[in-house]
């Protein structure tokens, strides 16, 4: 013991997991919703992605928004449901963020809805850049 500072070994309690970082509650938007209208929420509560609660599995994302875009496609005739991601990966909230960075990696995506029987949260790169720097 060092200046009364007592170090311990890290084990794999110690270590972060999905659950820790997290954005929760969850930011959801319906499937019929326009695009304009996912944008404002996303701008509003400053993230870049939504879930959209269908089967299977669904979120809409800015980078989402920005190819509908490019494509010259007007965001306020869009619904949700014509640019989201489906079959999106999904993570569970006891998760270790380094398996969260490998899955988002291999994958090659920014977002991943955390579920747990249900959804409960968001997790994103920025958590994990954050978690990892």
């Amino acid at each position: 013991m060092m200046g009364g500072v007592v170090v311990w070994p890290m084990n794999t309690d110690d270590r972060t997991t999905v659950e820790d970082v997290m954005s929760a509650p969850l930011e959801t938007i319906a499937k019929d919703a326009t695009v304009m209208e996912a944008t404002q929420q996303m701008r509003e509560k400053d993230i870049n992605a939504l879930v959209v609660r269908t089967t299977p599995r669904a979120i809409i994302s800015s980078t989402d928004v920005l190819d509908a875009v490019a494509e010259g496609k007007d965001p306020t005739e869009l619904e949700v449901s014509d640019v989201m991601t489906t079959d999106v990966e999904t993570a569970a909230p006891d998760l270790y963020m380094e398996e969260v960075a490998a899955m988002m990696t291999t994958y090659g995506i920014k977002h991943l809805p955390v579920v747990d029987d249900d959804y409960v949260g968001m997790v994103s790169s920025t958590d994990v850049t954050a978690h990892l720097s």
